[in-house]
Parts: structure tokens; C-alpha cells; sequence
């Protein structure tokens, strides 16, 4: 039996990881009463009481939880803390060669949840060679208000939430968005894309869609897609192309812990579309993997896909 603890189990991805987990016979569940929830002592037992612990907590406060490891707990960190940090292995597993590392580690760092849409599209482009490192490229990302925690779940979801709110809206307008960093890095990248995240009333799902002109490319959308076929075989993301003339709607997916990677578009325009939850592949559903991965199980136990 595995013991496992979650810090910040009262989150958005803390609770889904809860709820996956709750199920499974192979997995015992350390918990805090809520008087102790945030007392660092108590959660300095947990995690070193635990075999695997998942650090579902912001930023400053999940560099704080990783520095209270004593023992030879396994951390997986939800956080953007630690994802281009030395000592770290990033955990996007179908990506070339990361598996591997994330069965040897005992410190993974979960993707974002835009990063992982770009990145699913853009790095195995780059590792062949049909996009150069040095491209100029765009993301347009859309995602459920869910992905804002509990604050911007409370706020869309109020009687009394203004106007703007029934609208898509766009943000991180000065480009400065805390994905950048890992989206360029892991990507292989020079260059930080042009990025333009927006959420959406509708509470969880993505859709990142990365445009493309033939001229960016050493080849064509067919090219594009037999990379895909072949790229991802396993593990939660699979290549599937959209139905011609149809619609790519970024709730697809909602409640799974899959990612469809897909190309659309025409000869001289092309649209790389990566669909998933973003409380699934984006973010819990990573996480149970990158856990699975460790532990020695399949990639998809107590997943839904």
C-alpha cells in the first residue's frame, strides 16, 4: 500500500487528485484535520510520513513544502515553482525521453496547463527538425474558468457577477504570462511565442491552437501529422484529426484525463490544435501519471480517458 499525501488538497487540482484517488485500493490517503491543514508542522510530518507527495499549493508556499523533506518522500509539485528548476524533471512523459526520468525521480514537476497544449504541439516539431528553434511563433489558448482556482470559480459562478464575464476574455496582455518560461524552454525554442491565453464561461476544458504557414515549416500538415501518429503511441495523448468543415470546441474533452493532438487548416495555413481538460491533462490528471510513472504502474490507472 502506498502512502500519499496531498498539500493543498482543498484546491481545484488538490481535490481532483483526491477524487481520482479516493478510489483506488493500492493508494492510502494521508489526511490533516482541517484545524491543522496549514500547520507546518503537522504537514512537515505528513509529507515525510508519505511514500509520495503532490504539492498542489502556490508558489512560495510549495518551494517552502519541498524544503521540509527529510526522508526519501517522492514530491510532485502542481505549482510553476520548480518546472525549470535544476534537480527537477519535468512531467510531460510522452515528450522523447522524459518517462524514463520521471520513473527514476523523486522530484517532478507538474506542466501548466497552456504550456502543456503548446508544448504537446511545438517540441516534437522542433526535436525533427520541421520547425527551427529559431521560429517566431503564436499560441492562442482558451480554457474553462476553472483553471482561476477557487477565487475566479466563486466569481463566475455568483448571481451577481458583472457583464464582462459572459464574454471570452483575454488576458496576460503585456505577455508576461508565468508559462512562458517553460512553454520556450521544454519547447526547445529561442524565442517566447506570441501568447494569448483566454478564459471563457464554461468551467474546465482547453483548446491551444498554434498557427502555422507552410513557409514555417520543412514540409507540410501531412508531414505534421505522420509526426504525430508516430510520436504519440501510449501513455494519454493520442493524434486524431477533426472531421473537415467541423468544429473544435475546447470542452471536448471536460472530465478526462486524455489530450487529442490534431492539424487542420489548409496547404498554406496550418492549425495545430491540442484539446484537453484543464484539470486533467493539464493538471491533476498529469499528476496521477507522473505519480503512476514512480510508483511502476501503467500511465493511465485510475485515469479516465
Amino acid at each position: 500500500m502506498t502512502e500519499v499525501f496531498i498539500d493543498g488538497s482543498a484546491g481545484t487540482t488538490g481535490l481532483r487528485i483526491r477524487e481520482r484517488l479516493s478510489a483506488r485500493k493500492d493508494i492510502e490517503l494521508i489526511a490533516l484535520p482541517e484545524e491543522l491543514r496549514k500547520d507546518v508542522r503537522a504537514r512537515a510530518e505528513a509529507i515525510n510520513a508519505a511514500d509520495l507527495a503532490f504539492l498542489c499549493l502556490p508558489d512560495e508556499a510549495s518551494a517552502e513544502a519541498a524544503a521540509l523533506v527529510r526522508g526519501d518522500t517522492a514530491l510532485i509539485d502542481t505549482s510553476t515553482a520548480h518546472r525549470s528548476s535544476p534537480g527537477w524533471d519535468y512531467g510531460f512523459a510522452e515528450l522523447y525521453g522524459r518517462r524514463e526520468k520521471i520513473a527514476a525521480s523523486k522530484r517532478v514537476a507538474n506542466p501548466g496547463c497552456h504550456a502543456s497544449g503548446f508544448i504537446s504541439l511545438v517540441e516534437p516539431l522542433v526535436r525533427a527538425g520541421l520547425v527551427d528553434k529559431s521560429a517566431a511563433l503564436c499560441c492562442f489558448s482558451v480554457t474553462g474558468y476553472s483553471g482561476g482556482g477557487k477565487r475566479m470559480i466563486a466569481e463566475y459562478e455568483s448571481a451577481a457577477r458583472p457583464g464582462a464575464l459572459d464574454a471570452p476574455r483575454q488576458y496576460a496582455l503585456g505577455q508576461q504570462h508565468k508559462h512562458l518560461r517553460e512553454m520556450t524552454l521544454i519547447s526547445g525554442l529561442e524565442t517566447p511565442p506570441v501568447f494569448c491565453p483566454t478564459v471563457a464561461d464554461f468551467y474546465s476544458g482547453m483548446l491551444v491552437t498554434v498557427p502555422l504557414f507552410k513557409k514555417d515549416l520543412r514540409g507540410g500538415a501531412d508531414e505534421v501529422r505522420e509526426l504525430y501518429r508516430e510520436y504519440y503511441r501510449g501513455g494519454t495523448v493520442y493524434f486524431e484529426d477533426l472531421p473537415e468543415g467541423g468544429l473544435a470546441a475546447a470542452n471536448e474533452l471536460a472530465d478526462r484525463d486524455a489530450m487529442r493532438v490534431s492539424v487542420a487548416g489548409n496547404g498554406e495555413r496550418i492549425l495545430l490544435l491540442s484539446c484537453f481538460d484543464n484539470l486533467g491533462k493539464g493538471a491533476s490528471g498529469a499528476a496521477i501519471q507522473n505519480m503512476n510513472i514512480i510508483l511502476g504502474l501503467e500511465d493511465t490507472e485510475g485515469l479516465i480517458l
